[in-house]
């Protein structure tokens, strides 16, 4: 994977440049759980790189010279499961995902969405709409296990409590975390990472953050809307979008140019958390794509006060 390049302004968007947001609203988001602050801190840095973007965030947010057609097509999450943190909850971090303008699905009024996520050796083999005991099979089956040693991530909802039960009665486990579906996206996707699939319902703009790591690293992801309140789903329906249909990936990033950055607040099941030492803090950053390739780890110190 190379670095994506916008051809009219000679701007190379590397995934090591993109880090440097997800960083600034790491940093910022530590100790305060300050959603708006850090997607600020966000924006800050993705203005200091020039980009004519999208935020796909409702708000129709323009990066950029706004004369222009936008290039990238920016979606973000600043403060992933930091909602928790108050709770002494762990697994929160700061996303970002850019690909090209009009590559990404839009959902429109829709809210949430159901996700089935898996390594690349289920590709071809897993029917979505399958009961939950079939899917647990054939994914035992391609990752040359037994059900009983599969691990499944879901988000510990209410509305999750019969799935839960199908699991477990299967004989697989769970490992239920109340946030932080992004991470268990990108697990789920990654071979030997210690959780074989994720599955229930999530937000959607963590779903297609996920969905655009997940495509890069060669994952399978699979996508239902499915909206949770009356007014979401009277909104869903008036818009026209069909909530019985499974997308994949390429109805959902309809690009291999995508790039996901992550960077840990508190320390999870994916990344390290942000941690102060004296007169410096260190972050930890997944990177995919955009130069990076199917993805690194990166570990950076920053001089408290700056975003080096």
């Amino acid at each position: 994977m190379t670095e994506m390049r916008d051809v009219r302004h000679g701007l190379s968007l590397c995934a090591y440049d993109l880090r440097k947001a997800t960083e600034a609203a790491a940093r910022l988001t530590l100790g305060r759980a300050d959603a708006n602050a850090a997607m600020e801190a966000l924006l800050a840095e993705l203005d200091a790189l020039g980009l004519d973007a999208n935020l796909l965030d409702g708000t129709s947010r323009r990066l950029g010279d706004p004369t222009r057609l936008p290039v990238w097509d920016v979606l973000a999450d600043p403060a992933e499961g930091a909602a928790c943190l108050t709770k002494g909850l762990t697994n929160a971090m700061a996303c970002l995902a850019v690909a090209p303008a009009g590559s990404l699905f839009d959902p429109g009024p829709a809210f949430y969405m159901e996700k089935l996520v898996a390594p690349a050796q289920a590709a071809g083999h897993l029917d979505p709409t399958a009961p939950v005991e079939e899917r647990l099979s054939a994914l035992a089956c391609c990752l040359g296990k037994s059900v009983a040693e599969l691990t499944i991530f879901v988000l510990e909802k209410p509305r999750h409590r019969a799935l839960v039960e199908r699991i477990e009665a299967s004989g697989a486990h769970t490992l239920q975390y109340p946030a932080g579906d992004v991470a268990g996206a990108v697990l789920a996707a990654m071979p030997d990472s210690g959780i074989d699939a994720l599955m229930g319902t999530g937000g959607i703009t963590e779903g297609l953050l996920a969905a655009c790591a997940v495509r890069v690293m060669g994952g399978c992801f699979w996508g239902r809307l499915d909206p949770q309140l009356a007014t979401e789903r009277r909104a869903v329906a008036e818009a026209g979008l069909d909530t019985r249909a499974w997308m994949g990936l390429d109805q959902l990033v309809r690009s291999d140019d995508a790039v996901f950055c992550a960077t840990g607040i508190a320390s999870g099941l994916l990344l390290d958390g942000v941690e102060r030492q004296g007169g410096a803090s260190r972050t930890h950053s997944l990177l995919v794509g955009g130069g990076a390739g199917m993805r690194q780890m990166l570990t950076t110190w920053h001089a408290d006060g700056g975003t080096k």
